[in-house]
């Protein structure tokens, strides 16, 4: 779990604008972060299956965020994608 200082860096790298907390960039960047956290959790902890369906939950919302992105700004997609490293298809 990401602390508040941690979540509020993450917004700060992906957003839009100044005041911006709830575009889909700031979103995606932020459930990266969370992903990498858990991801790294349970490769401490593998029977952890909880955590483990959160993590799921996670990435489908994630690719929910990115297909949005994609059909509404194809160009921030690519941007974003490159930035975060995602290989997506």
């Amino acid at each position: 779990m990401l602390s508040k200082r941690q979540k509020q860096n993450a917004i700060k790298d992906y957003r839009r604008h100044e005041t911006d907390t709830g575009s889909a960039e700031a979103q995606i960047g932020l459930l990266s972060k969370q992903i990498q956290a858990l991801a790294d959790h349970l490769k401490k902890h593998p029977k952890d299956h909880h955590s483990r369906r959160g993590l799921l939950m996670m990435v489908g919302k994630r690719r929910k965020f990115l297909q949005y992105l994609k059909r509404e700004d194809e160009r921030q997609y690519e941007k974003l994608t490159k930035k975060l490293a995602l290989n997506v298809g």
